[in-house]
């Protein structure tokens, strides 16, 4: 459910944001609009704790791909609205950090769907984990988790390798976290997908590599080591030590 949860919605087409606005509010979500890019900028900025922000691409003033960078920059998870539908689209957001994608038109009830499942990754963190109750007893139960130079904190959702920080989008975090609480195995695609979003927002295999070439290109960045395996034909798992 995403009872209590704070949502910023950026489109410009005024009847599209009222319908979304009114229908994600009738599932208890307080929803703040936004009808410019630009605007939407200034509201992230402007001191409110968003727990999601719902957004189109085109848009005026500033782009929508600007203000899923900007969400991420605060942790502020992001699903994307558009009308485009080539993967090549959807693999480039998913590289600046976008948690979902939906094309238009699209059924409110699936945007619904795709809202909770979103905020449910994010729970344990920050206002998503206030928002839906699920904080406290999950930083309660968090395990800290050791593999080689990489430690991740489940309950602060924080990773580094070889005692640098890396900086991971929830999908990322998701992912290393699948591999290291079971090191030893090889995870298929699907597998690695269904534990990264759950079955209502599943990934395509080619987004599942996708995200695997970002992490590994994050832990290169830091020249902390890359223990991720590619298994072909099957998945990846973690190489041995």
């Amino acid at each position: 459910m995403i009872g209590g949860a704070c949502i910023l919605v950026v489109e410009d087409d005024a009847a599209i944001n009222r319908v979304i606005c009114s229908y994600l509010g009738k599932a208890d979500a307080a929803c703040a609009a936004a009808f410019s890019g630009s605007e939407g900028l200034m509201r992230l900025e402007g001191g409110t704790a968003f727990d999601l922000v719902v957004t189109d691409l085109m848009l005026p003033g500033v782009s929508g791909e600007e203000v899923v960078a900007a969400a991420r920059e605060r942790g502020v998870p992001a699903i994307v609205l558009s009308a485009r539908t080539a993967v090549a689209d959807r693999v480039d957001l998913l590289r600046i950090g976008a948690d979902d994608y939906l094309t238009k038109p699209f059924d409110l009830e699936e945007l619904l769907a795709r809202c909770e499942a979103v905020l449910r990754r994010s729970a344990g963190s920050g206002r998503a984990g206030d928002a839906l109750g699920t904080g406290a007893g999950r930083e309660a139960d968090a395990a800290l988790l050791r593999f080689g130079t990489w430690e991740l904190d489940e309950g602060a959702r924080v990773f580094a390798a070889a005692g640098t920080p890396v900086r991971l989008t929830r999908t990322e975090f998701e992912i290393v976290r699948t591999f290291m609480a079971e090191p030893r195995r090889v995870h298929t695609k699907r597998a690695l997908s269904v534990a990264a979003g759950g079955d209502a927002a599943a990934l395509e295999d080619k987004t599942v590599a996708t995200h695997i070439g970002n992490i590994r290109a994050k832990l290169r960045a830091t020249g902390a080591g890359d223990y991720i395996e590619t298994v072909w034909g099957v998945g990846f798992k973690l190489r041995e030590l």
